[in-house]
């Protein structure tokens, strides 16, 4: 059985292709609820919480392997950690990001200590670092339909963007059959590097309709983010790393979701292809 830490883009996703295959699969949520699908696709879901160590030991117990994703909270991935050891866990594979321990994002910062942590702890790991994700773009999509156009303190700086589909099959892939993954780091991103502008082309020409990019300075960015209801401490976080693109911090791209999945990954075109009807 394979166990994932939460329900979100990433960790759904894995849970439905996994099920999809036949792989008995877990996954724990605060709101069964709000997870019927997945039971209906043959995920096990299980009510619980990340901060409540006694339900994640229940939701571990019996698991080969472990998607361990979540929002960077050091504490409550470390805890999942524990829970994986005291289980007997082969495996844990690590949605992450380009961590580090001097970076000026306190997010990367996190990353980088559970990271460390879950090397420490003797498990078997892989570490999966993805480039910024495709589906960012739909916390932008509101604005969009509005008023045809987006703005980002990204300036133009390139952005290798992974569509979260693809980073869950990873995830699934690997952890369904860890060994050849072992101790392994891989840095997940699209076929292409793209500006905002270059985003904008393409939301253009799928759309139908003339969509504009406007450059934001950081304090602008931030302040748009806590306007559409982003808590400040994220805005802030979320603002610093658009502004890295700026520097070309994210300019970067490999062919590891190709070589692990065994197909091309998703350009950004099939991901608004996809996704239209959120723009429109």
């Amino acid at each position: 059985m394979i166990f994932i830490s939460t329900a979100g883009k990433v960790g759904a996703e894995a849970a439905r292709l996994l099920a999809g295959r036949g792989v008995p699969v877990r996954v724990l949520v605060r709101d069964e609820g709000k997870a019927t699908e997945l039971a209906r696709a043959g995920v096990d879901v299980v009510r619980g919480d990340l901060g409540d160590p006694a339900t994640v030991d229940a939701a571990v117990k019996g698991a080969s392997a472990v998607v361990l994703v979540s929002p960077a909270v050091p504490a409550q991935e470390l805890a999942v950690v524990d829970s994986a050891v005291r289980a007997g866990v082969d495996h844990v594979v690590k949605i992450t990001s380009k961590a580090s321990a001097d970076s000026p994002i306190a997010r990367r910062r996190d990353q980088t200590e559970i990271e460390n942590g879950l090397i420490a702890s003797g498990l078997g790991c892989t570490l999966l670092r993805n480039n910024a994700y495709m589906q960012n773009f739909l916390v932008l999509a509101p604005g969009i339909v509005k008023a045809d156009g987006f703005g980002s303190s990204a300036g133009d700086g390139r952005v290798g963007m992974v569509d979260t589909r693809d980073v869950a099959a990873v995830a699934a892939e690997i952890a369904a059959a860890p060994a050849p993954h072992r101790g392994k780091t891989y840095w997940l991103t699209g076929p292409e590097s793209l500006s905002y502008a270059d985003a904008a082309a393409v939301l253009t020409k799928v759309l139908g309709r003339r969509i504009a990019y406007r450059p934001l300075t950081f304090e602008e960015q931030k302040r748009a983010m806590v306007d559409a209801g982003v808590p400040e401490v994220v805005a802030g976080m979320n603002a610093q790393a658009l502004s890295l693109f700026a520097e070309g911090d994210s300019d970067w791209l490999t062919d590891d979701v190709p070589s692990i999945v065994g197909r091309r990954a998703r350009s950004f075109e099939a991901f608004v292809t996809d996704h239209a009807a959120a723009f429109s």
